[in-house]
C-alpha cells in the first residue's frame, strides 16, 4: 500500500460515520479486515480485498487489521511489516503513520487485540480463515459468547443490532463516498467506449474485456467484480471470454470499476458487432430502452423500488405484445409473470462499497424490516425492496433474454401455451441477450445518473462501436 494523497476529506468522512455509530448503539464494535489467501503456494497470493464494513470505518485497504470503534472513538490494530519484507515490497508505512492518516484515536499490534474484545460485537467476514480468528478472540473474551460467530446473513444479539446499525449509514452515501463512487462511474463510462470503439478489431470477446479493463488498470483502479463481456447475453452472467466475435451479433458487456477506496461502478450495454443494429435487435433494445428510461424518470425519494421493478415488468410485457411475442392483457400478463420469460431477473440493486451493496448480510440491507422475498418467478430475485432515499445510490437494468433453459421447458411451454406466440418469438432469434444498465443517486429532488455520458439509444451507441474503423 502507498499512501500518496491528501487524506482530509477521507479523514474528516471516517469521524464523521463513527460518531453516527455511536449515536446508534452503546456498545463497543470490532470489524476485521480480512487476510489475502493463498493461491497454490504460500507466497503466491490472489489479489487483497479488504472487508467492506472494514474499509466503510477505516478507509484504508489494510491487510490483516482490525479496528475497535467505541464512542466515537477508533482504535486501530495492526503489525509493522517485517524488516525482511522491505526486499520483495519495499518500504511500507508504519501503524503509527497509518493510525494519523484515518484519525485513529490509539494504534497497537494484533496481539493486543484480545485484550479488548470484552462486550464487542462484530460481523462475520467472508474470509473463513479471519472469520475463524473473530470467533476465537470474541469467544475467549467471554462476555456471554460460548458459540462460533454466526454468519453475517443471520447475525443475533449485539451482532445484529451493529448490523442494522451499520446498515442505516451505508444505505445513504455522504460527500467523501459520493467523490468515490462519481471516480469509479467516469472510469467504467470511458471503458465502455474503448469497448465499443475495440469491437470491429477484436476477434474474440477477450479483446473487448482487454480494451475495456485497460482503461480501468490505467487509473489504478480494479474491476468490481468478474467482468461480462460476452456474445452470449442470455447467460447472465457468463465469465468466459474465447467465442469469436462474427456479424450479426450482439455484445453484451456488463463492467464496472473499483476504487483504490474500494467502492464500485455498475454498468451494462449492448451493442452490434458489426456496428450495425438489425430491425429484430433494434426493436428489442427499444422495448429494453423504454423500461429503462421510464424506471429512471420513476426514481425519486419515497418511492418504493419493487414498484419500479413492476413499472419495467408492465413496460416490458406492452412491448413484447406489441412485437407479437405474447399476447393477453398487460396487467394479467404481468400478473402471471409471463414478461419473466424474458425479463428474469430483478431491476436492481444497491450500490456503494460492494457492487451488489452489503449483500453479504442477505436480506437485512435490501429489504426493509418485515419484508421477504417473493415466491413468484422473476420477482423472487428483486435485490432491493426498500422505500428510496436521499443519498441512495442504485443501478436500473432490464433486460430481455433468450433463455435456452427457461423457454424450451415443456412445463413453461405448456403453461404458457397461450400467452406466448412462440413462432414469432423464433424471428427474433439473433437476440439472445440486452441488458442496459446504470447507476443512479437518489436526489432530493429525484435523480441523478452518475453514468449519463455513455449513451444509451442506438443510434450513438453505432456512432461509438464505428469509432476508428
Amino acid at each position: 500500500m502507498k499512501i500518496t494523497k491528501n487524506y482530509d476529506l477521507l479523514r474528516n468522512a471516517l469521524q464523521e460515520r463513527r460518531q453516527k455509530l455511536a449515536s446508534l448503539i452503546n456498545f463497543p464494535a470490532i470489524l476485521w479486515s480480512g487476510s489475502s489467501i493463498a493461491r497454490n503456494y504460500p507466497a503466491l497470493k490472489l489479489p487483497f480485498r479488504a472487508s467492506s464494513h472494514f474499509l466503510y470505518f477505516a478507509g484504508l485497504p489494510l491487510e490483516n487489521a482490525a479496528i475497535r470503534l467505541e464512542s466515537g472513538k477508533l482504535e486501530l490494530f495492526l503489525d509493522d511489516a517485517l524488516p525482511s519484507s522491505t526486499l520483495w515490497h519495499g518500504e511500507m508505512p508504519k501503524r503509527a503513520e497509518i493510525a494519523e492518516l484515518i484519525g485513529a484515536d490509539a494504534a497497537f499490534p494484533m496481539a493486543e487485540l484480545k485484550s479488548r474484545g470484552m462486550g464487542a460485537a462484530t460481523i462475520a467476514i467472508q474470509d473463513n480463515l479471519t472469520a475463524v480468528q473473530q470467533s476465537q478472540i470474541l469467544v475467549a473474551c467471554g462476555a456471554g459468547r460460548h458459540q462460533p460467530l454466526a454468519s453475517s446473513k443471520s447475525p443475533a444479539g449485539i451482532d445484529l443490532e451493529l448490523t442494522k446499525a451499520i446498515i442505516s449509514l451505508r444505505l445513504t452515501h455522504d460527500p467523501a463516498s459520493l467523490a468515490e463512487l462519481r471516480d469509479a462511474a467516469a472510469v467504467t463510462v470511458a471503458a465502455h467506449k474503448a469497448g465499443m470503439a475495440a469491437t470491429r478489431k477484436a476477434q474474440i470477446e477477450a479483446g473487448v474485456r482487454a480494451a475495456m479493463e485497460s482503461v480501468i488498470i490505467s487509473q489504478n483502479m480494479t474491476c468490481a467484480y468478474p467482468s461480462i463481456v460476452t456474445v452470449h447475453g442470455e447467460v447472465l452472467h457468463s465469465e468466459h471470454y474465447y467465442h469469436p466475435l462474427q456479424a450479426g451479433d450482439l455484445l453484451l458487456a456488463d463492467v464496472g470499476a473499483e476504487t483504490s477506496m474500494g467502492w464500485a461502478a455498475d454498468v451494462t450495454r449492448t451493442w452490434p458487432v458489426s456496428g450495425k443494429f438489425s430491425a429484430t435487435q433494434r426493436a428489442i433494445y427499444d422495448v429494453v430502452l423504454a423500461a429503462h428510461d421510464a424506471c429512471i424518470d420513476k426514481i425519486s425519494p419515497g418511492v418504493e423500488y419493487q414498484n419500479i421493478h413492476l413499472l419495467a415488468a408492465r413496460i416490458m410485457a406492452e412491448g413484447l405484445v406489441d412485437l407479437g411475442i405474447l399476447q393477453g392483457n398487460v396487467e394479467d400478463l404481468v400478473a402471471m409473470d409471463a414478461h419473466a420469460l424474458f425479463f428474469v431477473h430483478g431491476i436492481g440493486h444497491l450500490i456503494g462499497l460492494d457492487v451488489h451493496d452489503m449483500e453479504d448480510l442477505g436480506d437485512l440491507a435490501g429489504y426493509e424490516t418485515g419484508r421477504v422475498r417473493s415466491s413468484r418467478f422473476g420477482l423472487g430475485f428483486l435485490r432491493l425492496n426498500r422505500v428510496l432515499r436521499s443519498g441512495m445510490l442504485v443501478s436500473i437494468e432490464p433486460g430481455f433474454y433468450q433463455v435456452p433453459v427457461i423457454l424450451n421447458n415443456p412445463e413453461t411451454r405448456a403453461k404458457y401455451k397461450d400467452l406466448v406466440k412462440w413462432d414469432e418469438l423464433e424471428k427474433f432469434a439473433d437476440v439472445r441477450g440486452i441488458r442496459i444498465e446504470d447507476d443512479i443517486l437518489v436526489t432530493e429532488g429525484g435523480r441523478e445518473v452518475l453514468t449519463e455520458n455513455l449513451p444509451t439509444k442506438t443510434l450513438e451507441i453505432e456512432e461509438l462501436v464505428g469509432v476508428n474503423t
